[in-house]
C-alpha cells in the first residue's frame, strides 16, 4: 500500500455530540482504485465517517483531504462538485420523478448555462443537455435500468430504488464513491445484483469505492481491504482474512472470548 496513491485521507478526525464521542482520533487512507469496507457494530461511528467526509458533519478536530486539497469545512455541495459522491442508509430520491429524471437531477451541479440560454434552449443549452443525457444513458445501461427508466420512483420496489440511488451517485461522476449500507433491506437476489453493480463500477471507472455494510458475506466477497470501528475508534485494518481473525474484532462483535466460552 505504501506505493499506491492516497486518493482520500481522513487524518486524526474526532467528532463529538455533547459528551458523546462519536469518532476518536480516526485516521483512514483510501487508496486509488480499491474497494474498502468500513464495518463495526451498530453505533461504532461508520456513518459518522461518511458524514465528515461529505461535509454533513464538521469534526471538532482533524482534517480530510481529497488528493492534496483540504475539504473539511467546505459545504456539502462544494465537496460533491470536487468529486465525492455518496448514497445514504435511507434512500434519498425524488419519489415523484421518474428514474431517468432522478439521474438527470444529479447532473445539475455541472450545468454551465444560465436562465437566458436555457429559455432559448437551442445552441449551447441544447448541446449541454445532450452531453448530460449521454452520461445518464450509460448509467442506465450499466445498471440494467431500462425497464424502469420512465417509471415514477415512488411506485417502484425497494430494490429498484436502491439501484436508482446508486445510479444517481454515479451521475455525479465521482472520484470517490461512498456507499452507506447499499445492501440494507434487500433479499438475496437483490444483494447479488447490487454486488455485481458495485464490482462493475470498480472495474469500469477505476475509482475507490468505500462501503459501510453489515452483511459480512458481501464484505468478504467484494472488499479488498477492511477497516473496523468500535465505539468511535479504529480497532483493526487489513485484508478480509486478517480482520476476521483479529481477536479485537471478534470481541467487538461477540463479546470477550472467555465470556462467550463460559456461557
Amino acid at each position: 500500500m505504501a506505493q499506491r496513491e492516497v486518493k482520500l485521507k481522513v487524518k486524526n478526525v474526532s467528532l463529538s455530540f455533547g459528551g458523546v464521542m462519536a469518532l476518536n482520533d480516526i485516521s483512514i487512507d483510501i487508496y486509488d482504485n480499491e474497494i474498502l469496507a468500513i464495518i463495526g457494530p451498530n453505533g461504532a461511528g461508520k456513518t459518522c465517517v461518511f458524514n465528515c467526509i461529505s461535509g454533513f458533519y464538521h469534526p471538532q478536530a482533524g482534517e480530510v483531504y481529497l488528493g492534496d486539497k483540504k475539504i473539511n469545512g467546505l459545504k456539502s455541495d462544494k465537496i460533491a462538485t470536487l468529486g465525492i459522491s455518496r448514497t445514504f442508509q435511507n434512500i434519498q430520491l425524488y419519489t415523484g420523478l421518474t428514474a431517468v429524471d432522478n439521474l438527470m437531477a444529479a447532473r445539475h451541479i455541472f450545468l454551465k448555462q444560465n436562465f437566458i440560454t436555457d429559455a432559448i434552449y437551442f445552441g449551447p443549452a441544447h448541446h449541454e443537455e445532450i452531453r448530460h443525457r449521454e452520461i445518464v444513458e450509460e448509467i442506465i445501461d450499466q445498471l440494467d435500468m431500462e425497464p424502469v427508466r420512465n417509471r415514477v420512483v415512488g411506485a417502484l420496489p425497494y430494490g429498484q430504488r436502491k439501484k436508482i440511488d446508486l445510479g444517481r451517485a454515479l451521475a455525479l461522476e465521482p472520484k470517490v464513491l461512498l456507499l452507506d449500507e447499499p445492501m440494507a433491506g434487500m433479499n438475496m437476489e437483490e444483494k447479488e445484483d447490487m454486488a455485481r453493480y458495485i464490482i462493475d463500477t470498480y472495474e469500469l471507472r477505476h475509482i475507490p469505492i468505500v462501503l459501510v455494510e453489515h452483511d459480512m458475506g458481501v464484505v468478504m466477497d467484494i472488499a479488498q481491504r477492511i477497516i473496523v470501528l468500535d465505539f468511535g475508534q479504529k480497532i483493526a485494518e487489513g485484508t478480509p482474512e486478517e480482520v476476521m481473525s483479529n481477536p479485537r474484532v471478534i470481541e467487538a462483535y461477540l463479546g470477550k472470548v472467555d465470556a462467550v466460552a463460559a456461557a
